[in-house]
């Protein structure tokens, strides 16, 4: 029992600020989004915006949720509209991907019907 307390003063002490310090900022998450889409959930169409600063090599993928590639763009454009006509309802992943193959951006969204 002893040593609960004894490590419970120990995590008290190292948790609070010392005299004369100033509390640390909270850190910023860097991972900032370049892909807005709409409606979430969708029924016909589904619009992407892609930020600015996105590169025009970039591919644009859409996955269905068994992992089978429904849609692919090679070169996007600031604006992008995708017809869901041939897509059947349920949860779709979309990914933006560097000429490296790595993902830059993703996520998903729901369509129904």
């Amino acid at each position: 029992m002893r040593i609960f307390y004894v490590s419970f003063i120990l995590l008290l002490l190292y948790a609070l600020p010392s005299a004369g310090q100033e509390p640390k900022e909270p850190e910023r998450n860097p991972y900032t989004r370049i892909v807005k889409f709409y409606p979430n959930p969708a029924t016909t169409i589904i619009n992407f915006d892609f930020q600015k600063d996105y590169d025009k090599n970039y591919s644009f993928q859409i996955f269905n949720f068994l992992g089978k590639k429904v849609f692919e763009i090679n070169s996007v454009n600031l604006k992008t509209i995708v017809n869901l006509n041939d897509f059947y309802r349920g949860i779709y992943i979309f990914q933006l991907r560097d000429k490296n193959q790595r993902i830059v951006d993703s996520g998903k969204f729901q369509v129904v019907k």
